[in-house]
């Protein structure tokens, strides 16, 4: 936590607003549990974080599924800004009407430019991802259903999982590439890469 609380540092201010605007618009659209919301910074904030770090360097487009709050898409927007990263498109699918203009006013605020798609994954089409991720969205096996018609050669799934994420990796067709790294408050951080269109 604290590698990475150094990592960025650079950032915290813009982090900060971010946790605000989650505090202001918690009342109305319950974006994380009651019980997280005290603990904000390290359940949701530094979690969706430390994925900025495991981002490739030839990425370029960033499709996040099921943004709902913003995590981990808007934080690593956030990262990408102020490190200068290498992504120039975020697409943020969320199918919650009412959560895409949270991340629209919340985009606007912290001045970060990302597309929002106020839509079902499965109705999108032409849009193609060097990475993909999500956060408490679906099993595995199932983001990577709904990552097919997403797919370039060398797309990449980075996902956030719980600790109890080894019955979801048995399920996976073995020929996909994976790495489970631990990483912070119980997470784990799974990479997959050499997925093919069916």
């Amino acid at each position: 936590m604290e590698q990475l609380s150094q990592k960025i540092k650079s950032a915290e201010k813009f982090l900060e607003q971010y946790a605000q605007i989650i505090n202001r618009w918690q009342k109305a659209l319950n974006l994380v549990s009651n019980h997280d919301l005290k603990n904000l910074w390290q359940r949701h904030i530094y979690d969706s974080a430390q994925l900025y770090f495991y981002l490739p360097k030839e990425a370029r487009v960033l499709v996040d599924f099921g943004s709902g709050g913003g995590f981990p898409a808007l934080v690593l927007a956030i990262l990408n800004k102020h490190f200068k990263g290498a992504i120039t498109d975020f697409y943020l699918i969320e199918s919650d009407n009412k959560k895409c203009v949270f991340l629209q006013e919340a985009a606007r605020e912290l001045g970060v430019h990302v597309h929002i798609l106020n839509e079902r994954i499965e109705n999108i089409n032409n849009l193609k991802a060097d990475v993909i991720t999500a956060r408490g969205f679906a099993k595995i096996n199932r983001i990577i259903e709904y990552g097919f018609p997403f797919l370039k050669e060398n797309t990449v799934f980075l996902l956030l999982k719980g600790k109890n994420v080894s019955e979801e990796l048995k399920e996976l067709d073995h020929s996909f590439v994976v790495n489970c790294k631990k990483g912070i408050h119980e997470s784990c951080i799974v990479q997959i890469s050499g997925v093919r269109k069916k």
